[in-house]
This record gives structure tokens, C-alpha cells and sequence, in this order.
């Protein structure tokens, strides 16, 4: 068998170019032990493929036990669809960024899973973090654009990247703040299940105004059901003793209502993006709660835009289309949109995910700053401990067979 390969990427490689050729048969020079054999591709857009289809069909196509893709982890479902391509029994299998959105155990138990079954499969491993290296890896390049380059002998600094700092102020809100409660959200001895299984049990938590939180917790542990409870997206709010702006769920104020008082972002609603707008537009569209702009912006609102983008360093690729913009761009500017109005509270939830290491520490710089020089309660969510990252306050969510218990660690030095 051939040797195992890592191919390092960054946020302009063009990975899924680039695998497509290694799929085709048109594999480069230095991987031509490639052509001919049969290959799989272990990503997240093959993942959210299948989800697409079971969210159409009731059915997603994986053997998932009678269980639903929708109702399984994120480490659940990654080991779900590694079986499936497994059992297909490819020559080889291209796996790109295989750990992000995992916890530290679920990141082990796949990595002891593939180093197993590297004797029986050529393995080929995209990454943008060195630390997610597998061991079995011997030949090493980078990928240059679709192209890679100093195979087979490429190193890569497993060091945190230190990203330049932001310069300037963070600009102001467009208006002025809505008269709000210091305490902005309260769960009070907060339970959730989902039919028999329980997630979180007795939630007691208080978000204020400028708090900074960091919410962790494994695979499984409740985080991503806490958030919906919090935006709005989760019926199972209603009847709790949950809190939202000084209002009970469920006491008259609207889902909409909620929504307008909350920045929110996830790399999913960067890759459902499909418009044709521009950087300015996609930043000024924040400030009407819609993703792109649809309607002629004002002289004010098209001056905000540029301050922030001068702040994000961006100000020269003002008129790009969103989507030539690198990944690490298209989430600066996508947090930048979320905070834009300055919201009570702005929800980050895996903001990271899939970014090289000079990229997420220059978001996470972005973040740092926003909290310091705003009124805005921020809420972090991540899988890694992302260095930089300097959050006072971290709810933890500790799995128990009631439930999940909320573990709140307070940083703040006396």
C-alpha cells in the first residue's frame, strides 16, 4: 500500500476542487497511485447532504439503528457516516477537517477508529489545525489553491498563530440601546428531554448585560438544544422557568420579538449562502435582519459598513462578492454582521470551525475586542479551547444520566 497522506489547507485552498480530481481519476503527479482506484470523501457537506435527504424523505440512507441523523451528536453522526463509507470498502478515503465540532473524547475515539483501520485503506487527511494530525500520516504537502506543493516532506508550525491585533474603535450602535433589565436571559432549574432521554437537568444560569461566557460541554451534552431555547427555535421552552429580556417564555412576546434583540451566527448560515452580494451588502443586511440586502441602503448605513469593514481590514473588497471572499473573510464579516447593532446579546456558536489557526485567532481577536469595547452580552460556543480566547465566565454542561448539569466557572479575578 501506498503511504498515508496529509494534505495541509488554509482558508484559500480549494479543497473540494481538489478532491473532485482525486475522486476523477486526476490525481497530481506525486498522488498518481490514486488513478484508478476507487475513492470516498469524508466531509461535512457529505454530511449535510444526507441530512438534506432525510429532512425530504423521513430517511437519510445511513443504518443508524432506527435512530434519525437530526437526533444524533455531531460525533454520533461523524461516526455514523465514517461506518457508511467504510463499508463501501473504497480504495481510499479522503478525509477533510474529520474532528472539527468534537470534543475532545469523540476526537480520540475517531482517530483510534482510523489509525485501526489504516492497515486496510489508504487514508488521505485534509487538515487546517497540525494538532489533528493522525499518526499514520507519512507523506505531507500543502495545498496551494487546487494545486499542492513540497510534497512529500511539507512542515507545519503545530503552534498557535498569533494574529495581528485590530486597530481603531469598534463602531458605535446605528441607535440607541432599548431599555432593557440588567439580567437578560434566566433559566431557573431549567429540565429538557426529548421523549425518554433527558438532556438538561435543572439549568441555572444568568446572562447579563455585558457578560462574556464561553458555554462548553461534549458532543451530546445539550449546548446546541440550550441555544434554541434561547432564540426562540425550541418549543420545549415553553412552560419553563426560563426568562428572556425580563419577559417569561411564553408570556405574549414573540419568537420575532426575541430574535430582534439577538445577534446570532453559525458557519451553517455561511454555507446555505448562495446570493450574489456584496461584502458591504452582506454587513449592512445585519441591520435589517435579512441575509443580503434587498432594499436601496442609506447614506448612514452604507458609512457604518465602511467603518466596520475598515475595522476588519476589508475596506478594499467592499464592492467582492461575498462568496469570492476567503472563508476566514466570509466569517469576520459575518460576526461583524451579527454585532452590527450593537444586540443585547450576541450568540457565536462555533465561529471556528474549519478555520486554519491564523484565521481563528484573528476572529477570536475580533471577539476579545467586541467584548471589551461594547455593552453586548457574548456568548461562545466551541469545542476547542481556542488560545486567545479569554472569556471570564464558562458554563460548563456536565452529562448525567438525569440530564445535563450546568457547572459555571467564574475567571474574574478578585
Amino acid at each position: 500500500m501506498h503511504a498515508h497522506t496529509a494534505i495541509y489547507t488554509d482558508n484559500t485552498s480549494e479543497k473540494e476542487a481538489f478532491a473532485k480530481k482525486l475522486l476523477s481519476g486526476a490525481a497530481p503527479r506525486e498522488l498518481s497511485f490514486l488513478n484508478g482506484g476507487t475513492g470516498a470523501y469524508f466531509s461535512n457537506s457529505s454530511l449535510s447532504k444526507f441530512l438534506e435527504t432525510e429532512a425530504r424523505y423521513d430517511l437519510s440512507g445511513l443504518d443508524l439503528e432506527g435512530r434519525t441523523l437530526r437526533s444524533l451528536s455531531s460525533g454520533e453522526r461523524k461516526k455514523a457516516l465514517l461506518k457508511h463509507l467504510l463499508d463501501r470498502k473504497p480504495d481510499f478515503l479522503i478525509l477533510d477537517n474529520l474532528f472539527d465540532n468534537l470534543d475532545p473524547p469523540s476526537r480520540e475515539a475517531l482517530k483510534e477508529v482510523l489509525e485501526t483501520q489504516s492497515g486496510n485503506i489508504l487514508l488521505i487527511q485534509f487538515l487546517s489545525r497540525p494538532r489533528d494530525l493522525l499518526k499514520c500520516m507519512k507523506n505531507k504537502a500543502f495545498l496551494s489553491g487546487d494545486h499542492i506543493r513540497d510534497f512529500p516532506n511539507y512542515t507545519a508550525d503545530a503552534g498557535y498563530i498569533q494574529s495581528q491585533r485590530f486597530t481603531g474603535s469598534l463602531p458605535p450602535a446605528p441607535e440607541a440601546s432599548p431599555s432593557l433589565p440588567e439580567v437578560l436571559i434566566d433559566f431557573r432549574k431549567v429540565d429538557l428531554s426529548y421523549g425518554e432521554t433527558p438532556i438538561l437537568s435543572q439549568i441555572e444560569w444568568k446572562i447579563e448585560k455585558g457578560d462574556f461566557w464561553e458555554l462548553r460541554g461534549p458532543n451530546g451534552s445539550g449546548k446546541t438544544s440550550l441555544i434554541t431555547m434561547i432564540i426562540g427555535d425550541n418549543p420545549k421552552a415553553y412552560g419553563q422557568e426560563l426568562y428572556l429580556f425580563g419577559n417569561r417564555k411564553g408570556s405574549g412576546e414573540s419568537v420575532w420579538d426575541i430574535k430582534a434583540k439577538i445577534g446570532y451566527f453559525t458557519p451553517a448560515l455561511t454555507d446555505r449562502f448562495r446570493g450574489n452580494h456584496t461584502a458591504e451588502a452582506m454587513l449592512i443586511s445585519g441591520l435589517m435582519d435579512s441575509v443580503g440586502l434587498y432594499v436601496r441602503p442609506t447614506d448612514q448605513q452604507r458609512t457604518l459598513s465602511r467603518n466596520w469593514l475598515a475595522l476588519l481590514g476589508l475596506q478594499d473588497q467592499a464592492r467582492t462578492q461575498f462568496r469570492n471572499l476567503s472563508e476566514g473573510h466570509q466569517r469576520l464579516l459575518m460576526c461583524a454582521r451579527a454585532m452590527i447593532k450593537h444586540p443585547p446579546v450576541l450568540i457565536l456558536d462555533e465561529p471556528t470551525a474549519g478555520l486554519d489557526e491564523g484565521s481563528a485567532g484573528l476572529l477570536i481577536s475580533l471577539v476579545q475586542k467586541m467584548a471589551a469595547e461594547s455593552e453586548t452580552a457574548i456568548l461562545f460556543v466551541s469545542h476547542r479551547q481556542e488560545p486567545g480566547l479569554k472569556a471570564p465566565k464558562v458554563l460548563e454542561l456536565v452529562p448525567g444520566k438525569a440530564g445535563s448539569k450546568g457547572v459555571i466557572h467564574d475567571f474574574i479575578t478578585p
